[in-house]
């Protein structure tokens, strides 16, 4: 993932962090969501899970014994938010709770849990849960018409997505704004330079085999025209080898719009053409080849005359 991208991905997450819950009940759905053991690197998390802490204890009208922040011995930059005298956070009941709160919850359980990886080809988001709640997991995404998928890795469940798309829709619903648009952006503009490369690429071959081949059937025309064996062709081969020549960088479709022939006669002119050029020691008859009747009754191209010269047998001597 590349530094740009990296950065958009903590933008959109400071951002999520940075939402106010208007209900109460969502505050506690998100706080669920985060758990009520938060360790995170990010400063906005950290913030978040004081910030709802706080306002649920007004809610519930706590005294304000606000959690702390306490940092590792090891000196690393992570935050774990501990809930001094505020009691646990209850367990979230999904299946009775509103679309709203649901969403608030996942909003908390993604920036607790959750990670986002962008690459020039696609985006993938994966949760990050324990082995019993994965399958808990995507029966709860599925339910609100967004599956994901889930494995086992090094004894945890992971729940992933790797749908633009699908993710998309999920960033929206549990409130991206700018930064999911400019993730939008960014994916759209990588979608249309992948297409534009893959057609200029196509192209380029197109015009690199047209080129080598008008250099292929031009020389061959001047080597047939060099030992004499030029003017044997059919007119119509003729007449395609003098165009060619007048205009090497025509196309064949370009060549038989000038001729009033098929395309398919002047590609075979040519082929002809450059098969002659390998075959020197072949002259090019003046008609069609011959055809003969298939001993099946098929036809096909005759090779030899079906039937030769008539040489009567020499008489026999009569016995006296």
């Amino acid at each position: 993932m590349s530094e740009s991208d990296r950065d958009l991905v903590a933008a959109l997450r400071s951002e999520l962090a940075g939402i106010d819950p208007p209900r109460a009940c969502d505050r506690r759905a998100e706080m669920a969501g985060l758990g009520a053991a938060l360790a995170t690197r990010e400063p906005s998390v950290a913030r978040l899970a004081l910030r709802l802490e706080r306002e649920i204890g007004r809610d519930e009208g706590r005294p304000d014994d606000r959690p702390h922040v306490v940092l590792p011995a090891s000196g690393r930059r992570a935050y774990r938010v501990r809930h001094d005298g505020a009691g646990p956070i209850e367990a979230f009941g999904w299946d009775g709770a509103a679309d709203h709160c649901r969403l608030a919850y996942l909003r908390g359980l993604f920036l607790a849990r959750g990670s986002l990886s962008l690459s020039s080809s696609r985006a993938h988001l994966e949760f990050v849960v324990t082995a019993e709640d994965g399958p808990v997991l995507v029966a709860r995404l599925a339910s609100l018409g967004m599956p994901a998928g889930w494995r086992l890795r090094r004894g945890r469940g992971v729940v992933t997505w790797k749908s633009s798309e699908t993710i998309g829709v999920f960033l929206r619903s549990i409130g991206a704004g700018p930064s999911l648009l400019e993730l939008e952006a960014r994916r759209v503009a990588r979608a249309l330079r992948g297409d534009l490369n893959r057609v200029i690429n196509a192209e380029s071959a197109n015009l690199h085999r047209m080129v080598a081949a008008s250099v292929r059937q031009v020389d061959a025309i001047d080597r047939l025209e060099a030992d004499g064996r030029l003017s044997l062709l059919a007119p119509t081969a003729l007449r395609v080898a003098e165009a060619r020549r007048e205009e090497p960088e025509a196309t064949l479709s370009e060549l038989s719009e000038r001729l009033g022939v098929h395309r398919s006669a002047v590609q075979r002119a040519l082929e002809r053409i450059e098969w002659l050029v390998l075959h020197e020691d072949v002259d090019e008859p003046a008609g069609r080849p011959a055809r003969r009747q298939g001993s099946r009754g098929r036809r096909g191209l005759a090779t030899e005359p079906l039937i030769g010269p008539y040489h009567p047998p020499a008489e026999t001597p009569r016995m006296a």
